[in-house]
Order: C-alpha cells, then structure tokens, then sequence
C-alpha cells in the first residue's frame, strides 16, 4: 500500500518515506508527532518529526495541494517571507484500501509562533498592535509582487520576534493568486477588507474567551491594518513633486524608505515642460535594507528590525574604536569577533532554543540599559550578560521547540521574582 504513494518535493527529503501515509493524519502515531503550537485551520494539520527538522502536514484536495504548493515555491524564489513548501503527497491508501486525502508537507518556521501563543495570559492592546502592523507590512510586500491572499489574517500568518517588534510570515496560501501585471486598487482593497474583518473576529474571540486586557478594542485594533498599510503603501510607491531646485528630496526619499527597511531598485524622475518640476515615483521597491547591509558586512542573516539594532551597536563600536586606515568590513569583523559571538557563546546550551541569537542580543543591549539606569552607571556587557541569563532568559519557554497542549491553545503561569531591575513588565516578556 505504501508503494503506491506519489511524493512531489523540492529538495531530496529521503525522510519522507518513513512517516505513515497509509494512516489517517488524526491516528498518526505519538512518536511520529511533534508537539508544537499552531493556530485554527479549517483542515487538518499535524506537526511531524522528519530527519531532525519538523514539518507540517496538511490534508486537503490533491489540486490545491499542489497549487498551493506552487504558490508557495514561487513566493519563496520571490523572497517573500512565507512558509517553504516541502512536498505533496498523493496516492495514500489506509490498509483497508480506502482512499486518504493528500496532503502539503511545508517545513516549520524555527523560532515562529502563532499569534495566540505569543502572549501568555492577557492580549494587551500594544502586542496587539504590533501583530497587526506586521500583518499590514507582510500584505504591503504580497501585494507589490503582485500577490492577492484572499484570506488575510492573523491564523494565517506565523510571527517571529524582531528586537520589540514582529516579522509575519503567509502560511496559508491555498487562496492566493499571484497577478504578474499586478494588482487593481480593487483587489488590494478587498484584501485590506478581508484583513479588517478577519482580525477583529479573531480578537473578538480572543476577548470572549476572557484573554484580552479590558482596554483592548478588537474594532479599533483591526481598523489599524488599513491606516498602517496605505501609509506604507504610499510611502513606498507613491509619487512625490517638487520644485526643481530641490532636488535633495531624492535623496531623502531614499533615505525614508531606507528607514523604513526598504531599498529602491528603480526610481522614475521626470520634469515637466518648463523644466521648473519633478516627479518622482519609486517603480521596484526590496525589503531587507538593514538585512543586507549586516549580511554583506558580519555574515549574520537577522530580522530586519535586529539587523537594525546590531548594526547601531556596530555603528558605535566602530566610533569608539576609529583607527586610521581601517574599513568598514574590517571593523564589522572585530565587532562580530570581540562582541557578538561571545555573547553566542556565552549562552548555556540548555538556554539556547529560548531565542533566536540576534533577538538575545537585542534584549540584552536593552537589559543592560535598563540596570545601567537603575545603578546609575554603565554597566560592562560582561556583568549585563550574566544578569540577562539568570533573570530573563532563564525563565522564558523555548520558542524553537515550544510544546502545546491538545487543546492548540497556550496558557503559562507567570514567573515569580523575575521582573526587576528597573523594566517595564511585558506580556511578551515570558510568552
């Protein structure tokens, strides 16, 4: 029965052959399974243990398997931060030889949780908010590859930490469509609809199941996709004119969407007839400014948002360390070798599945300025590391191999004696 199954993957995963697909996905075997937390679906989804790494397995019909399976191909070659398809599995007979549903194998995000399980107990309205801006910027590049979702919202999406903010990443694109002549001002309004509706609804939800801060309006919170996303929109692709005469607008303009992680790869300028005004309008916009410019000077692949913070700490050991002659490549690499990795390694091997390491790194540095404004005095990386392990690190769940119990759902205790040393308490603090 085994034999006759039809396996289509991306990369060689000999591993594949070892799972049960002559059993129905909700039997599968314990020692197959692993436990990790994943938001609501409408099919059934399973988390499985394969060669060292864990994916997720999908039941659904053998055409949208292999289209979102496509989809999710393409969107990857595209660098858009979506889940990585693995495989489709077609051809599964049970021993009775009953016919199985095909399944989409894709690979599980390490270090990336589902929105309910990125709180511990209560949804404040900020986490909240910030969930929902990452959603809206993720949407912003879908939609300027030509990407419609047609089911946007936070239990399709897996979020990742970016020093105080979050990374989003599609994990369900069974209804997307990708428009190579791009998208109508209609289709991105009806996915910003969609966004609006689905999130208020799942807030909703989270507030009638009494896990939400008294103050937080799910109304409220999902009309911000809208606000956040046309200002980002037009920022990265509306035209801007401007008298002739100052044209260090352009400049800025670029500098703007480098603030905001973008770079521009095509920029249209024209002047009118009189030759008194220009208009310029960015045409190719690529996320990951602060990515590339950490990757091309230390090696290091961060979030955005952290690759923005090592490389301020970068920045200022480079100022405090100026010596004539000396490159830019060539300090990075003292920083990463003098700074960045033994803080890496200084990390307990129990302790290390807690955070990504440039999400440690970010914490720290904010660790050690809060105990630097409590004492009143610059604390040395050294001391702020220790602290940093044994009062926060210590008492935070593994994000890269969180368990979840049966219910989907996660509900932890809070430490006792954890918050100290002058922070600010945070529900994502222990999430």
């Amino acid at each position: 029965m085994v034999s006759s199954i039809d396996i289509t993957a991306a990369t060689a995963e000999p591993a594949l052959l070892d799972l049960p697909w002559n059993t129905p996905l909700d039997e599968w075997p314990s020692e197959y399974i692993a436990q990790l937390p994943k938001g609501i679906s409408r099919h059934l989804v399973r988390f499985a243990n394969l060669g060292g790494t864990v994916v997720a397995v999908k039941e659904t019909t053998g055409e949208m398997a292999r289209r979102e399976y496509e989809l999710l191909r393409t969107l990857q070659r595209l660098d858009i931060p979506s889940v990585e398809p693995v495989a489709t599995i077609t051809g599964r007979i049970d021993e009775h030889g009953n016919e199985l549903p095909p399944v989409l194998v894709t690979r599980h995000l390490k270090f990336s949780l589902p929105y309910r399980a990125l709180f511990s107990q209560t949804l404040r309205p900020d986490t909240a908010k910030r969930l929902v801006d990452a959603l809206a910027v993720l949407l912003v590049r879908l939609h300027i590859t030509g990407f419609y979702w047609g089911d946007v919202s936070l239990s399709n999406t897996l979020f990742r930490r970016d020093a105080g903010a979050f990374a989003a990443y599609l994990v369900d694109a069974e209804t997307g469509q990708l428009h190579e002549q791009g998208l109508s001002n209609g289709q991105r309004e009806n996915d910003l609809e969609i966004a609006r509706v689905n999130i208020a609804g799942e807030l909703m939800d989270i507030e009638a199941g009494g896990r939400a801060a008294p103050e937080l309006d799910p109304v409220e919170i999902a009309n911000g996709i809208i606000s956040t996303y046309r200002e980002l929109w037009n920022e990265l692709t509306g035209a801007e004119t401007f008298d002739v005469s100052e044209r260090w607008r352009i400049n800025q303009r670029v500098e703007r969407l480098n603030d905001l992680g973008f770079d521009i790869g095509e920029l249209t300028i024209k002047t009118d007839e009189a030759g008194t005004k220009v208009l310029i309008q960015p045409k190719v916009v690529d996320a990951g400014h602060h990515q590339r410019r950490l990757l091309r000077l230390t090696g290091l692949d961060a979030g955005e948002n952290q690759a923005r913070r090592l490389l301020n700490d970068l920045d200022a050991y480079a100022a405090s360390n100026r010596r004539p002659g000396a490159d830019e490549e060539a300090i990075a690499h003292e920083w990463l070798t003098r700074v960045f990795e033994p803080v890496v390694a200084a990390i307990p091997a129990e302790l290390r599945g807690k955070l990504e390491p440039a999400e440690v790194f970010h914490q720290l540095l904010d660790h050690r300025w809060y105990i630097s404004q409590e004492q009143q005095r610059d604390v040395p990386l050294a001391e702020a590391l220790s602290s940093y392990l044994d009062n926060v690190l210590r008492h935070r769940r593994d994000e890269a191999t969180v368990i979840a119990p049966t219910t989907e759902t996660l509900t932890l205790g809070l430490p006792t004696g954890v918050i100290s040393l002058g922070q600010p308490f945070d529900d994502d603090a222990f999430s």
